[in-house]
């Protein structure tokens, strides 16, 4: 299943580079992941799924550079005694300069649902909506530290409102 959302920032392409390549440099980037699925395996816990799986692998690779662009491939993978019941993440993180004075951050990538024919009834049924709020989370976090706001969220434009979990 894809997913995938953006974040229109108000700072300078060269700024925002900058400081994403410090996030990934200094291991934020990690922590930030790891709180994005903390708060997206939450949702699922308040809707009836117990024992959930502690996220303990985000892999980050650098990928092409250009005066107009940067990007990071980012996998999710949950481990533990349960982990083969969540989904893997693949995903890329970009970063496109939009004029002088403002830059695009965009996540998209793909998850497999776990579990066959169970899984894919699953994730029509809520996982999908949990991988959009973390991902919609996540890149919040992100563009908040590219902006310098760290300890907060960013308003996401461009896209729909992040769904209910509870729903």
């Amino acid at each position: 299943m894809f997913v995938g959302d953006e974040v229109e920032l108000d700072v300078g392409f060269a700024v925002a580079r900058e400081r994403l390549m410090q996030l990934a440099g200094s291991g934020l980037l990690l922590r930030t992941s790891e709180d994005a699925y903390d708060l997206g395996t939450a949702g699922l816990a308040r809707v009836g799924i117990p024992g959930l799986s502690k996220l303990v692998q985000v892999q980050v690779r650098d990928l092409a550079v250009t005066q107009e662009s940067v990007g990071l491939a980012i996998r999710w993978e949950a481990t533990g005694h349960a982990g083969e019941l969540f989904p893997v993440l693949d995903a890329d993180l970009r970063l496109v300069r939009r004029g002088e004075r403002a830059a695009v951050l965009t996540m998209s990538g793909v998850y497999r649902p776990p579990l066959g024919a169970l899984g894919q009834a699953l994730d029509r049924a809520i996982l999908r909506r949990v991988a959009a709020a973390t991902i919609r989370g996540f890149i919040a976090q992100v563009a908040a530290r590219l902006a310098d706001q760290p300890g907060g969220y960013v308003t996401v434009r461009g896209g729909p409102p992040a769904p209910e979990l509870n729903a």
